[in-house]
């Protein structure tokens, strides 16, 4: 072959970069670690010097691997110097082999990405785990809630918000007759997601006085209605936080649902925000629209059913089956407290979940207490500042309890500056005292619960450096304070903690039973979480929605059965999408016969003074819903149950026909204690009781047999006790007897349980019963 003199040259020039190459020293990768070397000892007594000679031990034992200090002050980027002992550097995978090898050395570990989720509560709920969706979850079996469509009567929502975008969604479900009221607001744009909106403020003007036009909109300018219809059926937004905290991925319990808002809240006027008439009207057209499915964050004093807006309301919607979760109220926990009780709605109750946001107080006597919050202000790290007690600073003509309380007007500036403040939970809001707090001139706050709150937590985006504690908590800081010459303290920046137990938790502020109204039908049904839930947000208010409150977020923190109410919701628009024949009775016993009534630390749940709580709390229990997609057994209800419950309220015959628009027969006796519920409640137990019940096969054949957890001073029998089902649909019925032991019965309420199980499904009904 001929090579010309270029090409040789081209040839010999390829040759020698080969060669030079072959000759080169590889460079190995570096990757981040994590070395592990477990504890310090630094003793009580520590100072900055300790610190720096524990970060200098770290680089003379990397140093030893490198090669130099001076390298290893290169590579290492954490120095954990306070209570871990250990740091993080950028190693080859050879040099973090060694290291590990050492006797010192407990572990050596890649930094790996962890992912953080939000709304946490549907990991916590077990519909997914850790960011994976199991085939076998109860999202992907009913299509994350398809074409559902979820109402919400609150105070709107904000079209704006990425939890209401309706990107790889198809067409509008035919079945959808709503329209969105934009009339007057030609910002307020509905789409394929959100597929209507209307406003409902008539009432309202009646108490508020002439509106303006700003008032007529659906637009959410508070905020609730947005988080609550967000909980319940938003889609999936990544990279959703409130200020970094609770950092990942939002969404609803229905994520591919369709969602409606209809605004029938307001600005508060005589203390309240919904009005009767408002509401009526919106679940009047919110069961014209086509609706499957009412979120109602809302309510009021328990009393006569044909005098609650939702209790009507809810009996109509439920009538055209479409069903109605409501919450249980915010004024527990005093007994008698929960509201909407009627028996065709679902009542939800609130608890907490494994996620905390805690922020450490360090006393200067070295004792630290773990509080929660979500302040973006910090105090410099390690630095401590005067702390007094708020009451102790209180601005002349004012009174201590109101300052204790860090009321407006109530703090002498020259007593509180530059020092954290002490102020007690009740009366104003709690980011209100914050403000206050930080007008009067303090470096930060700690808010100590009372009494009434026990040991109940809640993370606020406070506007200053600001955290909260428990009551048990508190007595300890106040005997520090009361028996200290110059107390100091310090607040730590708040973090995201996962994991967190117990959980779940009841809170504190959820209203809880008796039902004042009709002690035999016990409420609330269920409990879900509702304690700093992170959801979408309006963009009129800030985070505190407070006037001060300039800040404006997407995404909030907002604690209340407002918020454990649409998460009943979301797992209604599941089962009804899984299930779309099933009735709403069959739909709530499947929620409340599948719950639970332990914690993620298999013992039972407790309230917030961290005592056990009982079915006057939780119903039957913290939702389970991937257990409630196959309940086995249902206990169902028609209209005409519902409409013998009014009967047995003292309606007659031609009352009654007004809500049937047809004849119906008051049956006698009616006895509230037979109502097919999926609870059994006898208030007023003389001596023996027989009480009947009908299960309904919704699952494969089998045969059921009881177990019950008697009530303490009660015995009880099943009759009979086995039941076999051969067919879907197929109805049994069952008598259980309930009888006083002895002469004298327990003086206050009992608990127990009925279980039918046929090795798979466990079908489970509290048990609550008083003596007379």
């Amino acid at each position: 072959m001929k090579i010309t003199m270029g090409a040789n040259s081209a040839l010999l020039c390829l040759l020698s970069v080969l060669f030079m190459l072959l000759l080169s020293p590889t460079f190995a990768i570096k990757k981040s670690y994590v070395v592990y070397m477990g504890a310090h000892s630094h003793g009580k007594e520590v100072s900055s010097i300790d610190y720096d000679r524990v970060r200098d031990s770290h680089h003379e034992f990397l140093g030893s691997y490198l090669g130099s200090t001076d390298k290893a002050k290169e590579a290492i980027f954490y120095s954990y110097t306070k209570h871990i002992n250990g740091f993080s550097a950028m190693l080859e995978d050879d040099e973090a082999v060694e290291i590990s090898k050492h006797p010192q050395v407990v572990s050596v570990f890649p930094n790996r990405g962890r992912k953080l989720q939000t709304t946490r509560s549907w990991n916590f709920l077990g519909l997914e785990n850790d960011g994976v969706i199991h085939p076998s979850s109860l999202w992907k079996k009913a299509r994350f809630g398809e074409d559902t469509i979820i109402g919400n009567l609150d105070t709107g929502a904000w079209p704006e918000s990425e939890s209401f975008i309706d990107e790889e969604l198809g067409p509008i479900p035919s079945k959808w007759r709503g329209i969105c009221q934009n009339d007057s607001d030609h910002t307020f744009q509905c789409n394929r997601k959100l597929i209507g909106a209307r406003y409902f403020n008539k009432g309202y003007a009646t108490l508020a006085g002439s509106l303006n036009s700003s008032f007529n909109t659906p637009r959410d300018t508070d905020g609730h209605g947005s988080h609550t219809l967000s909980t319940a059926g938003g889609n999936f937004v990544q990279g959703s936080s409130v200020f970094g905290y609770g950092n990942g991925t939002a969404k609803g319990g229905s994520p591919k649902a369709r969602v409606a808002a209809y605004r029938v809240c307001w600005p508060p006027i005589m203390g309240n925000e919904c009005f009767d008439s408002d509401i009526l009207a919106a679940f009047d057209m919110a069961i014209d629209d086509g609706v499957d499915v009412l979120s109602v964050s809302l309510g009021g004093d328990a009393g006569a059913y044909v005098n609650d807006s939702v209790a009507i309301g809810s009996f109509h919607a439920v009538k055209h089956g479409i069903v109605v979760v409501t919450s249980a109220g915010n004024s527990g926990p005093g007994p008698g407290t929960v509201s909407n009780v009627a028996p065709w709605l679902i009542t939800v109750g609130a608890s907490t979940m494994d996620r905390q946001f805690p922020s450490y107080i360090i006393l200067g006597n070295k004792k630290q207490y773990k509080g929660e919050s979500l302040s973006v202000e910090t105090l410099p790290k390690g630095n401590f500042f005067p702390i007094i007690n708020a009451a102790s600073a209180k601005a002349p003509h004012a009174s201590t309890d109101d300052a204790q309380l860090c009321k407006a007007g109530a703090l002498d500036p020259k007593k509180v500056k530059g020092t954290i403040l002490v102020c007690l939970r009740g009366d104003n809001a709690r980011v209100d005292k914050g403000q206050q707090a930080a007008l009067a001139g303090a470096v930060g706050m700690i808010l100590a619960n009372d009494y009434a709150s026990g040991n109940e937590i809640i993370a606020d985006p406070h506007v200053l450096p600001a955290t909260q504690i428990s009551y048990t908590d508190g007595l300890e800081l106040f005997a520090y304070l009361n028996s200290t010459r110059a107390p100091t303290a310090s607040i730590t920046h708040p973090t995201t903690q996962l994991g967190t137990k117990p959980a779940p938790v009841m809170a504190a502020f959820s209203s809880i039973g008796p039902n004042t109204v009709t002690p035999e039908i016990l409420k609330p049904d269920i409990t879900a979480p509702g304690v700093s839930i992170i959801a979408a947000y309006t963009g009129a208010e800030g985070p505190t929605n407070q006037d001060f409150d300039k800040r404006r977020v997407k995404f909030n923190s907002v604690s209340g059965t407002s918020m454990s109410c649409p998460h009943i919701s979301g797992v209604v628009g599941l089962l009804k999408t899984l299930h779309p024949t099933w009735s709403p009775s069959a739909i709530k016993s499947a929620i409340m016969t599948t719950a639970r009534t332990r914690d993620n630390a298999i013992e039972p749940m407790l309230n917030a003074s961290h005592i056990k709580t009982s079915p006057f709390a939780y119903g039957a229990g913290h939702v389970w819903p991937n257990r409630a997609m196959d309940p086995g057994l249902v206990y169902d209800l028609t209209m005409d149950d519902y409409l013998s419950f009014l009967c047995g309220q003292g309606y007659n015959e031609t009352q009654i026909k007004t809500f049937t628009q047809g004849p119906f027969k008051c049956p006698e006796p009616v006895n509230f204690i037979d109502m097919n519920l999926p609870s059994i409640t006898v208030p007023n137990l003389n001596g023996t009781v027989t009480i009947t019940r009908t299960l309904k096969n919704v699952g494969s054949p089998a045969t059921y047999k009881a177990r019950i957890r008697r009530p303490i001073g009660i015995s009880a029998a099943v009759e009979p006790n086995s039941l076999e089902f051969k067919n879907i649909g197929e109805e049994k019925s069952f008598k259980i007897t309930l009888k006083v032991k002895g002469s004298k019965g327990p003086k206050d309420y009992v608990f127990g349980q009925l279980i039918w199980s046929d090795s798979k499904h466990y079908v489970r009904s509290p048990i609550v019963v008083k003596s007379t």
